[in-house]
């Protein structure tokens, strides 16, 4: 199966997310690396409101790249922080 690194997700791509607790579309809102990433959500798909915001890494499911839904996956470092988060929430 296909993968992105989030990392690598540019700006204007579409995604879905889950941190509403549902999936929903949504688009990419920077090109930025790191921890969190500006994205728009479509919240009015489940109800919510759209809106534009900052949303961890690890909360973004898929990303629409050559115009096929593609995995996304975390790098080591994301994946260090996301456990220390989970850790913390115990």
């Amino acid at each position: 199966m296909k993968t992105v690194k989030t990392n690598d997700i540019k700006k204007g791509t579409p995604i879905i997310t889950n941190q509403l607790g549902y999936q929903v579309r949504g688009t990419m809102e920077d090109n930025l690396k790191g921890n969190t990433r500006m994205i728009k959500t479509n919240g009015s798909e489940v109800g919510m409101f759209d809106e534009m915001g900052s949303v961890y890494a690890w909360n973004i499911v898929s990303a629409k790249i050559d115009g096929e839904w593609v995995s996304v996956e975390l790098t080591k470092k994301q994946i260090d922080v996301k456990s220390k988060q989970e850790g913390w929430l115990k």
